[in-house]
């Protein structure tokens, strides 16, 4: 596995839906633009709920396309994420199959670091059996 880092900005904005069941925000994921060794774009839609008590979840699908170390294609990330007072889950995982072109074969997790209000990654992933 490789490790990389960089950063991104993104737009998220809200879309409305009145076949989501009430309590449920829908968002769309637009523009937003990784840079360094991951240089690409991407879009995709994302599912959140915020409860009681500062508890929250999401759930979203994006379609990332660009070059990854020099190599062109595009795949899939899909995220889970729980928040509460207690703890905090955020998982990203590169949907199998999902890479195309060079990125075929392509797997990892990456993670989202925010620092300062910069949006970062941390992204660790390998190329068939690299």
């Amino acid at each position: 596995m490789k490790t990389i880092s960089g950063s991104f900005d993104v737009e998220v904005t809200p879309v409305s839906d009145g076949d989501i069941p009430d309590g449920v925000a829908r968002m769309k994921i637009s523009n937003k633009v990784f840079k360094g060794v991951l240089d690409a774009r991407s879009e995709g839609v994302m599912l959140a709920y915020r409860g009681s008590e500062g508890g929250a979840g999401y759930v979203a699908m994006e379609v990332v396309e660009g070059t990854l170390d020099g190599r062109r294609g595009r795949f899939v990330l899909q995220h889970f994420g729980l928040m509460s007072e207690r703890a905090e889950v955020l998982r990203i995982e590169v949907v199998p199959g999902s890479g195309t072109e060079e990125l075929s074969g392509l797997h990892g997790q990456m993670k989202i670091v925010i620092e300062a209000g910069v949006h970062g990654y941390v992204f660790d992933y390998a190329i068939g059996d690299e």
